[in-house]
């Protein structure tokens, strides 16, 4: 046997394209369209005369960016874990507490959802089980439910609103899915949750299975910072650390600390800016369905259409060659749907008159 033969081989999650052509409009990462809080500029000011920001060894608590989460989101600090990115903190989670799952109580998540869950659990062997999505693409909580089914599970992970799909599942179906695995850690990822939907942030109240995740990379536009936390009982919490710190201490560095914390102080910010991106999206969703667009009614940051006339592929070929990039995805039940970022009110205006050029209308 070689030394090859003894490498732990993975098939690993393929990100969006970051292009490095000039004036394209990027819509295949859900990336904020506009720049950070006001806060923000002044905290990076800040740093670049502070050079015990990289000298130093950063707060390994992250205390002042929990500090803010806490406050904004009215829970206590030992309520609060974060991480760089929410991919961070989730990764986290599958380790801390999906690891102990068998072929007989599997981990369960959607069939169509983000595509970084099936990646997470085979590098840690979680045995997993993707639940299929109904035929509008909505998630039946009745599928969760062992006194349903009949069948065990070691955890439930789902993204509300579901990604690529955008599609919200109501706080209630949340709760019976909660309420039906009381042995169980249920994780539900918010990534996009600050775009209209509810989130399940009020069922910490009922539930101490219950961690909720969020990040920074969508609603507060800093996706290059790398900020992401979750929110849950002071127990999850706290096994949570327990893992983070036996794994790597300082995963947080200063600065992202330092300005993740004017963004989190922000609210006024934070609101408007996504009340324009959502503004923004209803626009849109008006325009592709002049145009004979179908897709599910979008909570997030982006619309996941298809034209019945056009493939994916082509459509999204014509959109590259008048440099507008958006995402496709190559699974069958989805191949034909372009998930499009919502950009500025100038940028998607473009993306209109670039589809009715290549629809001929």
């Amino acid at each position: 046997m070689s030394w090859e033969d003894k490498i732990r081989k993975v098939e690993p999650y393929v990100a969006g394209e970051q292009p490095k052509e000039k004036n394209i409009i990027k819509l295949n990462t859900n990336e904020c369209p506009y720049p950070p809080a006001p806060g923000v500029e002044e905290a990076v000011r800040r740093l670049a005369g502070d050079s015990s920001a990289l000298r130093l060894y950063p707060d390994m608590d992250a205390t002042p960016l929990v500090n803010a989460l806490a406050a904004q989101y009215k829970v206590d600090s030992d309520q609060i874990f974060v991480g760089v990115g929410s991919d961070d903190v989730l990764a986290l989670c599958f380790l801390t507490f999906f690891s102990a799952g068998s072929k007989e109580e599997p981990l369960l998540f959607p069939d169509i959802t983000y595509s970084f869950y099936d990646v997470w659990a085979n590098l840690y062997r979680i045995p997993f089980r993707q639940v299929p999505l109904r035929e509008d693409f909505s998630i039946n909580p009745e599928d969760y439910l062992p006194a349903v089914t009949g069948k065990k599970n070691c955890g439930i992970i789902f993204p509300n609103p579901n990604a690529p799909t955008g599609l919200e599942l109501p706080q209630a179906d949340v709760d019976k899915i909660i309420a039906g695995n009381p042995d169980s850690i249920v994780i539900v990822d918010e990534a996009y949750v600050d775009f209209g939907a509810q989130s399940a942030l009020p069922l910490l109240e009922k539930y101490d299975n219950l961690l909720v995740v969020q990040t920074f990379s969508k609603s507060r536009a800093m996706a290059g910072a790398r900020v992401g936390f979750a929110i849950g009982s002071k127990k999850l919490i706290g096994y949570l650390k327990d893992v983070k710190f036996s794994f790597n201490s300082y995963t947080m560095n200063l600065p992202s600390i330092r300005i993740g914390t004017a963004s989190a102080e922000d609210v006024d910010w934070f609101k408007e800016t996504t009340g324009r991106i959502v503004a923004t999206r209803e626009r849109f969703k008006e325009d592709l369905r002049a145009l004979g667009f179908v897709f599910p009614d979008s909570r997030s940051n982006f619309v996941f259409a298809k034209h019945p006339d056009f493939s994916g592929a082509d459509l999204q070929a014509a959109l590259r060659a008048r440099k507008i990039i958006v995402r496709r995805f190559s699974k069958p039940a989805i191949c034909d749907y372009l998930r499009i970022t919502i950009g500025t009110d100038q940028q998607m205006e473009k993306v209109v008159e670039a589809l009715k050029e290549i629809l001929g209308k």
